[in-house]
C-alpha cells in the first residue's frame, strides 16, 4: 500500500517562505515586520495561521516580539559582539581583515559578475547614480553609505547565502569601527575621487557581466583601501611623536633651575 501524502500545515508553510526570505537575505536582521493585520493581508493567510508561523521562527531564534512588534532576529549578535571586543585593541585586525576581504570580495565580485539578475543590476546601478550625485555635492555621509551599500549588494548579486551573511557581520564590525574609521578615509585629500573610480570600475564590471575585471577592480580597491588606512595610522604615530616631544617640558626639570 502506497504511503498517504499528508498536506504541509499552513503555519508551517509560512514558517518557510518567511525563513527562506530570512536565509536568502531578503529579511535582514533588526529588521521590523509589517503589523500582524498587514501582514496577514500581504501574504494572502489567516491571522492564526500567521501567528502559528511566527510562534514557530520565534522559538527557531528567528524571530523576536517585541512591545514594538515582531522583528527579525539579530542572530549573529551573539558572535558579533564578543569577536568586537576581542578584535578591538589588537594591531593586526586591519591586515587581518583587508587580507580576508581582498580574497572574498574578488570572488563575490566575480561572482556576481555571472550570476546577477535584472533586479540585481538594476539596484547596483540605481546604487551607482547616487554614489555620483552625492560626491558631486560633497556629502561625504551618503556617499559613504553608498559605498557600504553597494558592496552588500555585490554580495547580494553573488547569489551564496553563506557568505552574504558572514559579509554581513564583519559589515556590523566595520560599522563598530573595529578595523578602521572610514570617515577619515573619506576624509582625506585625492582619497574621494580615487573611491568614487573603483567603486565605479567594479559596479560596471558586474553589470557588464566580465568576471575576470570585477575581480581585479575589486582586488585594486581592497589593496587602495588598505594602503590608505596604513598611510593613515602612519601619519597619526608620527603626530603623536612631535606632540610627545612639545610636551616633553611638562615631564623633565629646567636645566637653569637645577641645583649645582
Amino acid at each position: 500500500m502506497s504511503q498517504q501524502i499528508r498536506p504541509v500545515p499552513l503555519a508551517n508553510a509560512i514558517a518557510e517562505r518567511l525563513q527562506t526570505m530570512i536565509l536568502e537575505g531578503v529579511l535582514r536582521p533588526g529588521e521590523k515586520l509589517l503589523p500582524e493585520r498587514e501582514l496577514a493581508e500581504t501574504l494572502g493567510v489567516s491571522r492564526p495561521s500567521l501567528r502559528q508561523a511566527l510562534n514557530l521562527l520565534e522559538d527557531k531564534g528567528l524571530l523576536v516580539t517585541q512591545k514594538s512588534g515582531t522583528m527579525v532576529s539579530r542572530f549573529l549578535k551573539e558572535l558579533v559582539d564578543p569577536l568586537a571586543e576581542l578584535l578591538a585593541d589588537d594591531q593586526r585586525v586591519a591586515a587581518d581583515y583587508f587580507e580576508f576581504r581582498r580574497s572574498v570580495e574578488s570572488h563575490a565580485s566575480g561572482l556576481a559578475a555571472l550570476r546577477a539578475t535584472e533586479p540585481d543590476r538594476k539596484a547596483i546601478r540605481d546604487c551607482l547614480e547616487r554614489m555620483r550625485a552625492a560626491h558631486g555635492i560633497d556629502d561625504t555621509t551618503l556617499e559613504a553609505n553608498c559605498d557600504v551599500e553597494l558592496h552588500g549588494l555585490v554580495y547580494e548579486a553573488a547569489h551564496n547565502v553563506l557568505l552574504l551573511h558572514v559579509m554581513r557581520v564583519l559589515g556590523d564590525l566595520l560599522r563598530k569601527g573595529v578595523f578602521y574609521n572610514r570617515e577619515q578615509l573619506y576624509r582625506r585629500p585625492g582619497v574621494r575621487d580615487t573611491l568614487l573610480e573603483q567603486h565605479i570600475a567594479i559596479g560596471e564590471a558586474v553589470l557588464s557581466g566580465d568576471a575576470k575585471a570585477a575581480e581585479k577592480a575589486a582586488a585594486a580597491h581592497i589593496n587602495f583601501t588598505y594602503s590608505t588606512i596604513e598611510d593613515i595610522r602612519r601619519d597619526e604615530m608620527r603626530m603623536a611623536t612631535s606632540l610627545r616631544r612639545i610636551d616633553r617640558k611638562d615631564l623633565v626639570a629646567d636645566p637653569s633651575s637645577t641645583s649645582r
